[in-house]
């Protein structure tokens, strides 16, 4: 099986590629569009020139392994794609021949963890409006929803939307995913050390999120318009 988790940044998305990246019969990649985003796009996100250099920048390069061979070896391969990697110009198709997931999150608890990492996010950096897009896309070519999960839901009971995300995409829950070694998994991405910092101190899923936080004038506009798509894919 190849999944493919579709969310934006600050979603819970490393946290749930560490989950399933600790079965035994899944390899993981982290990001795979990262590199060819930045790229094309000339964006200068932190640590820009060194993804470049590691990642893959054709994005039909990413689109052929993405559905090519599992690495090492692994029946299943678990993929933790960004949705605003995924640029209008880069090749779909293949989307559909793989299990899609969405992963969301309340767009002010996402703004408020991003602005920590970088300042004055836009709404492309979120990804709200590309994940509903590749949403509908899915739904339409496969005449099929796909899976949502919300991010606060799993932090709440984490191994009950596990079970039931495993049962929804013909998945055997295994207990490991609920538990991981410190200090990060050997294949994330080169970014990790600027954004993973909580998450490699972190063997399990974090506690319930609490209330909202609390955003400036500037970001409560963001978020406003944010809430548009993510009402529209709340479960």
């Amino acid at each position: 099986m190849i999944i493919a988790m579709w969310s934006g940044p600050r979603n819970l998305s490393t946290t749930m590629m560490y989950s399933f990246g600790a079965r035994l019969d899944f390899s993981i990649w982290d990001e795979p569009y990262y590199a060819a985003y930045l790229h094309k796009t000339g964006f200068n996100h932190p640590m820009r020139k060194e993804i470049i250099a590691n990642g893959i920048v054709s994005h039909q390069q990413v689109r052929d392994a993405c559905i090519g061979k599992t690495p090492n070896g692994r029946i299943n391969f678990y993929q933790k794609h960004q949705t605003h990697h995924m640029l209008p110009e880069f090749d779909r198709t293949w989307i559909v021949k793989v299990t899609n997931v969405f992963l969301i999150r309340h767009p002010a608890r996402v703004i408020a963890s991003y602005e920590k990492k970088r300042e004055d996010p836009t709404l492309e950096d979120l990804g709200f409006k590309q994940q509903s897009e590749i949403f509908d896309y899915v739904c339409q070519k496969t005449g099929k929803q796909p899976p949502i999960i919300d991010s606060y839901l799993v932090r709440k009971n984490p191994e009950k939307e596990l079970r039931q995300l495993c049962s929804k995409i013909g998945l055997k829950f295994d207990p490991k995913m609920l538990q991981w070694p410190i200090g990060g998994h050997n294949d994330d991405g080169v970014w990790a050390p600027h954004w993973y910092n909580s998450v490699w101190n972190s063997t399990t899923f974090m506690p319930e999120e609490g209330p909202l936080p609390a955003l400036s004038k500037k970001m409560q506009l963001l978020c406003d318009k944010a809430m548009i798509f993510y009402e529209k894919m709340k479960v």
